[in-house]
């Protein structure tokens, strides 16, 4: 009888894994397993052997994201959800920084690219509901703002999640992100609400 898959131990080895690139430890099949209590053996069981974990351990990242963006709760002022969605992405880097890394880290293949893909469409939904509420002017292209919103959020924690500046940085995303929606249309002081608003629920520094 074939065994049951613990999702425990899969999490425990890209986990490790993640890490392990971060310090830049050697990664073999024995030394991914040394001290976890499971043998070389799992990885096949997991991941049909290193390769498989490889692409297993970047789509985590991605799969992480979206379970974030979805528990992301809606209201009806769709600036305030877009920053809230900015906010969950800052979040998700901060408490998975390992595995940020290797979202962005081309070395290694997606297991479902288009799953990757469907977290973009998170901002670009959120976006487009801004649009038609009339926030945005009417030719704002979905897909460029929310690209450029993801922007912001990369670079301000790109430089925070194991980076050289403090958290505190992370308060930056607040006028950033107020003046690129200003610049595609939005009234700048009902804007300012929206984001400070979202950024305050996040519990982010400001």
């Amino acid at each position: 009888m074939a065994r049951t898959k613990d999702p425990a131990v899969r999490t425990l080895l890209i986990e490790r894994a993640a890490h392990m690139l971060r310090v830049r430890e050697p990664i073999t099949l024995r030394s991914l397993v040394a001290g976890t209590g499971v043998s070389t053996m799992a990885v096949y069981t997991y991941f049909g052997g290193m390769d498989g974990m490889w692409k297993a351990l970047r789509q985590e990242g991605f799969t992480r994201l979206a379970a974030r963006f979805a528990a992301t709760a809606a209201s009806d002022d769709p600036v305030e959800d877009l920053t809230g969605l900015i906010a969950a992405y800052l979040g998700n880097a901060l408490d998975h920084s390992d595995l940020y890394r290797v979202m962005f880290d081309a070395n290694f293949d997606l297991e479902d690219l288009a799953a990757a893909d469907a977290t973009l469409e998170y901002l670009v939904q959120a976006v487009d509901r801004a649009r038609r509420a009339g926030r945005f002017v009417a030719d704002t292209d979905p897909l460029e703002l929310a690209t450029q919103s993801w922007a912001v959020a990369h670079g301000l924690v790109s430089l925070v999640a194991g980076g050289p500046l403090p958290q505190a940085t992370l308060a930056g995303g607040v006028p950033l992100l107020t003046a690129l929606f200003v610049g595609r249309g939005d009234d700048p002081d009902r804007c300012r609400r929206s984001v400070e608003g979202a950024w305050r629920r996040s519990r982010l520094p400001s």
